[in-house]
Parts: C-alpha cells; sequence; structure tokens
C-alpha cells in the first residue's frame, strides 16, 4: 500500500480524498490526517481510518482532540503546530502527500513535502503564488513528483501528457464566472458572503467560493499556470466557460485544441493524481453530453473582476508581489466573510496594498515570509 499524509484533511479536498481512497480499500495507508481546529472533524475521520498520526495546528485544539483520544485510540501520536505539519509531510513512511491546506498557512508544510522528495498532490495554490521559483526548484533538487489537483491544471496536465511542450501557442484556464457573473456593478456593492459562497457549479470552501466570486481564485490559477508548466504571462489566458464541463484546454502550433470535459467534482483530479500515471474509478458520475446539450464562452471581463486584472499584473511584476497579492487578498477575503468589508471593496484593499509595498526578488523564505507578514500588517490596517 502506498502512505499517504493528507495537510487538511477536514476540508472539501481532504474530504474528497478520504471518498476517492475509500473505495480502492487496500490500494492505500492514511498515515497522517491534519487540520487546524476542526477537532470533531478530525476526531471522527480517526475513529474511522486509525491513521498513525493527527495534527491540529492549534496547540489548544490538539490538545482536546488527544483527550478524546485517549480512551478509544491511543495509538494516534497527536501533533500540534507548524512543526507537527512539516514532520507528517516528510515522513519516511509516506510517500504521497495530499497538500490541501487553504491559503498561505500551507506554504511551509507542503514545501516540507517537496523537499523530502515526496508525490505531492498539489490543491494548494498559495505554495506557488508566493514561492514560485523557490519551490518549483526544490521538486527538481530533491527529485520530488508534482501533480496539479485544481480541476484547470490538472486537465492542462492531462492535455500535455505525452504532447509536443515546445509546440504549445497557449493555454486556456477555463472558469464559470462564479455567481455574479451576470451581475451590474450596483448589485456587487451589496453582495453578502452568504451570496458570494453560494457556487451555481463547484462546492468549495467559503474563502475559495469567494475567491471565485472575485475572479481573483482564477488570478492565482494563472499564476500557478505560469510556474507549473513553464510559460510566460501571454500565453496563458482565462476563458469564461459557465457549466464548468471543459476544465481547461491547450492549443498548439497546429491548431488543435485539446480539452479536458467531465461533471464538476474535485474526486476526478484527486482519482488520477492518486493513481498516476495510471488510472482508477473516481465516483464521479458519467458526464452526458446530450443533457449537456449546450457549451457557452465568454471572454473575461477585467473591468467587472479587477482581482483577475491585479493577478497578472503582478505576474508580470514578479518576486514577491504575487506573495504580497496573495496576503492583501486574504486578509480582505476574511475581513469580507466577517461583515468587515463591502464585496466591491476586497480588490481596493489589495490595489492599495501593492501599490505600497514593493516586490523584491524572491530567493529565500525568509524574505518572502517578511513580504508576506508585511503586506498582511498593511492590509488589516487598511481594514479600520
Amino acid at each position: 500500500m502506498s502512505g499517504i499524509t493528507i495537510l487538511g484533511s477536514t476540508g472539501s479536498i481532504g474530504v474528497n480524498t478520504l471518498d476517492v481512497i475509500r473505495q480502492h480499500p487496500g490500494r492505500y495507508e492514511v498515515v497522517a490526517l491534519t487540520a487546524h481546529t476542526s477537532v470533531d472533524k478530525l476526531y471522527e475521520q480517526c475513529l474511522e481510518w486509525h491513521p498513525r498520526y493527527a495534527v491540529l495546528r492549534d496547540e489548544s485544539a490538539a490538545e482536546q482532540l488527544q483527550n478524546r483520544l485517549a480512551s478509544s485510540l491511543p495509538d494516534i501520536e497527536v501533533l500540534a503546530g507548524e512543526a507537527g505539519l512539516e514532520k507528517v509531510a516528510a515522513l519516511p513512511e509516506v510517500s504521497i502527500v495530499m497538500a490541501a491546506i487553504v491559503g498561505a498557512a500551507g506554504l511551509l508544510s507542503t514545501l516540507a513535502a517537496a523537499q523530502a522528495g515526496k508525490k505531492v498532490l498539489l490543491a494548494n495554490k498559495e505554495a506557488l503564488v508566493m514561492s514560485g521559483q523557490l519551490f518549483m526548484d526544490a521538486i527538481s533538487r530533491n527529485q520530488a513528483t508534482l501533480l496539479p489537483i485544481d480541476s484547470e491544471h490538472n486537465a492542462i496536465f492531462q492535455c500535455l501528457f505525452n504532447q509536443d511542450k515546445n509546440a504549445v501557442e497557449r493555454i486556456l484556464l477555463t472558469a464559470s464566472g462564479g455567481p455574479f457573473r451576470t451581475w451590474s456593478p450596483e448589485q456587487l456593492a451589496d453582495v453578502t458572503p452568504a451570496q458570494a459562497c453560494a457556487h451555481p457549479n463547484w462546492e468549495m470552501g467559503r474563502k475559495i467560493s469567494v475567491d471565485s466570486a472575485t475572479m481573483m481564485n482564477k488570478g492565482l490559477e494563472v499564476i500557478e499556470a505560469h510556474w507549473l508548466f513553464n510559460l510566460p504571462t501571454e500565453q496563458i489566458e482565462v476563458l469564461i466557460h459557465p457549466q464548468s464541463v471543459i476544465h481547461s484546454l491547450v492549443e498548439y502550433a497546429d491548431g488543435s485544441l485539446l480539452a479536458q470535459l467531465g461533471n464538476p467534482d474535485m474526486r476526478t483530479p484527486i482519482a488520477y493524481g492518486l493513481a498516476w500515471p495510471q488510472r482508477m474509478a473516481s465516483g464521479v458520475a458519467r458526464l452526458d453530453l446530450t443533457r449537456v446539450a449546450k457549451l457557452n464562452f465568454e471572454a473575461a471581463d477585467f473591468s467587472r473582476f479587477p482581482c483577475l486584472q491585479l493577478a497578472y499584473e503582478a505576474l508580470i511584476a514578479g518576486g514577491t508581489t504575487t506573495t504580497i497579492l496573495n496576503a492583501a487578498n486574504e486578509v480582505a477575503v476574511d475581513a469580507f466573510l466577517n461583515q468587515k468589508l463591502a464585496f466591491t471593496q476586497i480588490a481596493a484593499i489589495i490595489e492599495q496594498t501593492l501599490g505600497h509595498i514593493s516586490g523584491r526578488p524572491a530567493q529565500t523564505l525568509e524574505v518572502i515570509l517578511e513580504d508576506d507578514q508585511q503586506a498582511r500588517e498593511f492590509a488589516t490596517a487598511k481594514l479600520t
């Protein structure tokens, strides 16, 4: 059996990963499960999967879990904090690491998996947004395997597999357009967190749902695609596709467009990543093209979704500018979810932060973390 650590097992990607593994008994051993503060959910997962390690980033939550497991599953070692996350990402008995912690919080443990030479299933796009070259160098230097789990990048990976990458003209990242694709600017001013989290096609966590609604999620994916596929910004485009059936496309020099299609269900790319280079059942319903009947496409509207424009500009600027972009976005989205900031002000906070803090070469992890912290402090101050 292949040993697996799931970083962020109680989130949407983590839960779906366990669902795929559940369908293939005897193929994978769940060695470690981790969460931030979700004691109840992680406890239930421990009861089912009996991992060797359970990690909670929050130390008081880890103590609660330890007390609950003491009588039922005393053999599970409970760890806490960033050190615990990094330890289970690099365990010698683990060959696969699902990196599914949302946001900058997942950077260090995902980097630890790369440095340990693991097969890294990357659902945490922020690792590349914050430390692109540093992260890719760690993958190469330690002979790790990097497989993208975001549906768009997984689709591109599939369309590039065994193809001539030198013949790629461009890649097209598809986007549903989120719940506000047809809303007027006046309507956007009154968006509530509940509305922003009601994605029309995908089931996602709250932070990622808001990013999808602002199109920042697609902007972060543009940055991720740049590092994953070693393509310049001008060869990465965003295409609005409301049905979310085509997950992304690659255009080649001969005019061919290769696309990967499927129902909008994260278990498809998860199963592909787990089994690669083979394929296995994911549990996803088969796509019925006769029911879909029609596929629509629109150009991305930068004026309606300024976060997408800001992400492109940050990628062009390079260095820690993308780190600053991500940090400001995380602060702004959290403020919006806690009803301290209007939906339309998310982009404004990011733009102000980018205008105040200059990016610099992202040569070391220390520099990246310093600029991340500085951006968070500035964006937080702008909220008051």
